[in-house]
């Protein structure tokens, strides 16, 4: 590795960094994180802190998963690449899809399609929907639905039926047919609800208009987080997910629950969509899948769907889509090690409790300082606090403010993350009762700063 000194001088002057302006890089040079054990991150200036955002909602069993690592380097002597297109496999695969068929099975979910990462398998699952109708002779069935402030990914798929402008505008026009409904997101909606199963019950309404004016036979899915992640941890009432699963089997339009976040453990369940009781059609998988430590993802698919493409005789369900690394040998090998530890650790109970714990000391910060206008959270480790500076009329903190309680936290001891006027955290998985303290007490000082 350079020494610091040259890290220092040319970070951000060389690369450009994602979902950040370029000369906000340059003018404000991204912390340098150096090493890592466990739930801790190091920088260049031998700083350590408890990372609360796990990476970026990925590394669920911590930063040293000896098995894991010793899976990856193992399959790098035997077989580092071979592609999985049309006449090869490997091995590594084919056990890997063994066990995801296993592990999935609650979720009625019985085959993988691989993909690189998050944004990948949100665009198979969109392209495999679209193929499904057609192999039906439904060829007429092409919009997607999807939630407002939910979040898919940067492909142009993924950017259409995101519902976030920050993620559409500079790159649009996007993907014509993607239409979105309000989000159950009871701090801001349309319609001055605040009771969560009252909302659910007209977010579920707007879809029902929706559909009728768009008409049920030219839609081709409906895709949601089963917890909006990206756009600030917003947790839908409980029967809001199986108010739309109902909704979509009524009028045949497939379910895509995008999991790239809440898949495995992350809910305090082993996927969200099992966490309300609902089985999706496709399920998009990434992030924890590998712990982070290899870019993979995979798409799951339901028994019923791929019977519709198993069973075709006219040539119609030819898959034309794919990736260099779909079904990698070394991401499998490292989604092998992955399930293996996840389920031996159990990180869904851990993830549950640490999250209670964690929600409820944000609570308490918000009794004390008038600046957190709404506490999200309660499912598992994934919490956040929006920062407002009136409370009375839920004005959007400014970008100023937020980030020097982000700075001074950091200072104290937990890396958090900064999404608009959110604060959001993702710890690892394995997080302990005395790291969730070291989060809330660095918080606490940043407030206390103000």
């Amino acid at each position: 590795m350079k020494d610091s000194n040259f890290l220092k001088e040319h970070n951000a002057r060389s690369m450009w960094h994602p979902m950040a302006h370029p000369a906000d890089s340059l003018a404000n040079p991204p912390t340098i994180v150096t090493s890592a054990q466990g739930v801790r991150i190091t920088d260049i200036d031998g700083h350590e802190v408890v990372d609360a955002v796990g990476g970026l909602w990925n590394v669920n069993l911590g930063f040293s998963c000896a098995p894991i690592k010793a899976a990856i380097a193992a399959q790098l002597d035997r077989l580092p690449y071979y592609s999985t297109f049309r006449g090869t496999s490997n091995d590594a695969v084919i056990e890997l899809s063994e066990e995801l068929r296993r592990f999935f099975a609650p979720d009625g979910l019985t085959r993988a399609f691989y993909t690189s990462g998050g944004s990948d398998s949100v665009e198979t699952a969109l392209r495999l929907a679209r193929q499904y109708h057609k192999i039906k002779g439904q060829g007429q069935r092409s919009k997607f639905l999807s939630l407002k402030k939910g979040y898919h990914g940067t492909h142009f798929g993924g950017a259409s039926v995101n519902g976030n402008a920050n993620f559409r505008t500079a790159y649009e026009p996007l993907l014509a047919g993607c239409h979105h409904i309000p989000a159950p997101y009871t701090y801001r909606n349309p319609f001055n609800e605040s009771d969560p199963a009252k909302l659910a019950q007209l977010c579920l309404a707007a879809l029902e208009d929706e559909i009728a004016f768009q008409g049920a036979n030219t839609i081709a899915a409906f895709i949601m987080e089963p917890v909006l992640g990206a756009g600030g941890v917003i947790p839908p009432h409980a029967s809001f997910m199986p108010g739309l699963r109902e909704i979509c089997t009524r009028h045949g339009i497939l379910l895509i629950a995008d999991e790239v976040i809440t898949a495995f453990g992350r809910t305090g369940s082993w996927s969200g969509s099992r966490h309300w009781g609902v089985q999706p059609d496709f399920m998009c998988t990434a992030k924890a899948i590998t712990n982070g430590y290899f870019p993979f993802g995979a798409v799951m698919i339901a028994e019923e769907v791929a019977q519709v493409f198993e069973t075709d005789k006219t040539g119609a369900a030819a898959i034309g889509h794919g990736y260099t690394y779909s079904g990698h040998p070394v991401g499998a090998a490292a989604a092998l090690a992955c399930l293996a530890e996840t389920e031996r650790l159990n990180v869904p109970e851990n993830a549950a409790a640490r999250g209670t714990q964690l929600f409820h000391g944000l609570q308490a910060l918000a009794e004390k300082y008038d600046l957190i206008g709404d506490v999200r959270g309660g499912h598992g480790l994934m919490c956040a606090l929006e920062l407002v500076s009136d409370r009375s009329r839920k004005t959007p903190i400014d970008k100023k403010t937020i980030g020097k309680v982000q700075e001074i936290a950091y200072r104290a001891g937990a890396m958090v993350r900064v999404s608009g006027p959110n604060i959001i955290m993702s710890p690892p998985l394995i997080l302990t009762a005395d790291d969730v303290q070291i989060i809330l007490s660095a918080l606490n000082e940043g407030f206390a700063a103000l």
